[in-house]
């Protein structure tokens, strides 16, 4: 029988019947195994997707008269078929079942390759021959003598068989109680250790293999005297502390050798944004495509899986069709008023990633961990705002003497409070400097007094704001799609509508980001005084100024930066999405720090 889980109220709950296919990936990697079944996260990438391809001749089921029944006799061929079991607690779809005269035999496709043994034949790969071996239990159990099983690998263009015996139905009965065990604990396995396995999968983007081990590992910088320092006292340090080095030990067993690094492969950065900004135009979807007309009259057609996100900018409409396939297709939508300020956006289910959620719940009700978090962010943003002064400024060295100074001061703050008011002290010298930045041009006089917003009242700063509400929203996105909540931050307060904690997560990413964008399209010639609506209401993009705007906001986004701790190159989108799963890994208790994202 199935094992039971605690719910948070302390009563029992029985797991679900697993996927054969979750045993598989148990088999495979354990931490994948519960990224997948547990939390319910999954990741598309160039293999799974060569793998649904395999499967697109056997994935239509076979008619039955009547599926209680399933007679096989010689020469009898199912397709698809699903089957579940109470004892074993298992779910499964068989690709290919097919009777002869001593029996079933069960066929499973798999995209990749056999191994091989030492005398150098073909022979199945042990967690697909184990879930062959699954199926063959599920059939018995409804009556169907499974005698032999095969794997077709779509590489080799050939099966290769798959033995039955006691010892490997044994091993499948024990690998579905350990994953099942593993499941109940509540515990996310550690990575596998410079592993080959990694490289090729899915869940790579997510895992972050090395880059996990190399954060669980700073114990010894981050711990005095083996305490966990998390600047709060009393029972709540106690149980924080013992949750998160619990966790870190079952991960702790690695050498003394730094593991070997590898870049994280981009997760979904392929694709292109939609930007509609024409009032009164419509997006709707025909057949494979979304449409986006204007009057009635076609004006782009772009397929929809080479769509990644849609920004609507103003009176923009979009049908329910086009809602559907957005969805279906994981495409954000994204709704901005015609200034420019984000409103919100339209997204499918958010990973779960259960774990990391009430972590977060619990980790930011603790003013310690909020001032943790919250001096390192403001940091490298006091860093990060010094860098592009000294880059692309003008400014004496007394200017980046007392930049440093505000930024080496965050580590001794004792509260919110004295924080702030260091990063408002930085923040106010940094726009008095601001103006350096910016190249002199005959044909316009820059009309720079400081930061103002709301509205901004120059188109400097009207590019500012522009572009910190298209941070906000990128990181919005992000924080839904690693499994945080993007509303309970640990700086900014949680008000109606706010997404507090993409606020905070933009602050290290402002001045490379948004300032920069501002910067670039000012300094290149991009913009002009004539791409600005000045009035009342504040000053902002008109509709010829929009379309440099986003140019240079995707090219930024598209611009790749190395990473402070593990060198490698990525475009800051992507660096976006390591940030927050850095900070995903802190509230499950994987990480003891979190360290924001400073350039040299």
């Amino acid at each position: 029988m199935s094992e039971s889980t605690l719910r948070t109220d302390g009563s029992l709950e029985a797991q679900p019947r697993m996927g054969v296919r979750n045993l598989h990936n148990f088999i495979y990697c354990p931490r994948l195994f519960y990224f997948q079944w547990v939390e319910n996260i999954f990741q598309e990438n160039a293999d799974t997707v060569a793998g649904s391809h395999v499967h697109r001749n056997v994935d239509a089921p076979s008619k039955l008269d009547d599926p209680k029944e399933l007679g096989l006799p010689e020469g009898a061929k199912l397709r698809s078929l699903r089957l579940e079991s109470e004892s074993l607690g298992l779910i499964g779809v068989v690709d290919i079942v097919e009777g002869g005269p001593e029996g079933a035999e069960i066929i499973d496709y798999k995209r990749g390759s056999a191994r091989r043994d030492a005398e150098g034949d073909r022979v199945a790969k042990e967690p697909d021959a184990m879930q062959v071996a699954a199926h063959a239990l599920l059939l018995r159990e409804h009556g169907v003598n499974a005698v032999r099983g095969a794997i077709y690998y779509a590489a080799d263009k050939r099966r290769v068989p798959v033995e039955f015996s006691e010892e490997l139905f044994t091993k499948v009965r024990k690998a579905i109680e350990e994953a099942r065990a593993v499941a109940a604990s509540g515990h996310c396995p550690p990575p596998l250790k410079n592993d080959a396995r990694c490289l090729y999968c899915s869940a790579y983007p997510i895992c972050l293999p090395n880059e996990s081990l190399w954060w669980s590992k700073r114990r010894k910088s981050t711990e005095p005297e083996g305490q966990l320092q998390f600047g709060f006292t009393g029972q709540s340090q106690d149980s924080v502390r013992d949750r998160i080095l619990e966790a870190l030990d079952f991960a702790a067993e690695s050498t003394d050798k730094e593991p070997t690094l590898q870049p994280p492969r981009p997760g979904g950065d392929d694709g292109e944004v939609l930007v509609v900004q024409t009032p009164g135009a419509q997006i709707g979807q025909r057949g494979d495509e979304l449409i986006v007309s204007v009057k009635g009259e076609d004006a782009r057609k772009i397929p929809g899986q080479q769509v990644r996100a849609i920004y609507c900018y103003g009176a923009v409409q979009i049908t329910a069709q086009a809602v559907s396939t957005c969805l279906e297709l994981g495409i954000d939508v994204a709704y901005f008023s015609p200034a420019g300020r984000f409103l919100g956006m339209l997204g499918g289910l958010p990973a779960s990633g259960v774990d990391a959620r009430r972590g977060q719940y619990r980790l930011f009700e603790l003013p310690g961990v909020r001032l943790q978090l919250a001096r390192e962010v403001i940091r490298a943003k006091i860093h990060n705002q010094r860098v592009m002064l000294m880059r692309n400024g003008d400014v004496p060295d007394r200017v980046t003497s007392l930049m440093a100074n505000f930024r080496d001061s965050t580590e001794s703050a004792r509260d919110l409070t004295v924080l702030l008011g260091i990063e408002g002290s930085a923040a106010a010298l940094y726009f008095e400097q601001f103006e350096s930045m910016l190249k002199q041009r005959d044909d316009w006089k820059f009309d720079w007094r400081g930061r103002n917003r709301r509205p901004p009242r120059d188109p400097v700063n009207a590019l500012i704001s522009l572009g910190y509400s298209m941070l906000a929203k990128e990181l919005t996105g992000v924080c839904y799609a690693v499994g945080l909540d993007p509303f309970l931050g640990f700086m900014h307060q949680p008000r109606y509508g706010r997404p507090a904690l993409a606020l905070d997560l933009m602050e290290e990413f402002r001045p490379l980001i948004a300032d920069s964008v501002a910067i670039s399209l000012i300094n290149r010639g991009e913009l002009g005084p004539e791409d600005f609506i000045r009035s009342a209401n504040g000053t902002f993009l008109n509709d010829k100024g929009r379309k440099p705007f986003w140019e240079a906001w995707f090219r930024r986004l598209d611009a790749e930066v190395s990473h402070p701790e593990f060198s490698y190159k990525m475009a800051y989108r992507r660096m976006l999405e390591v940030q927050a799963r850095q900070l995903w890994r802190f509230v499950r208790g994987e990480a003891l720090a979190y360290h924001g994202f400073v350039t040299r």
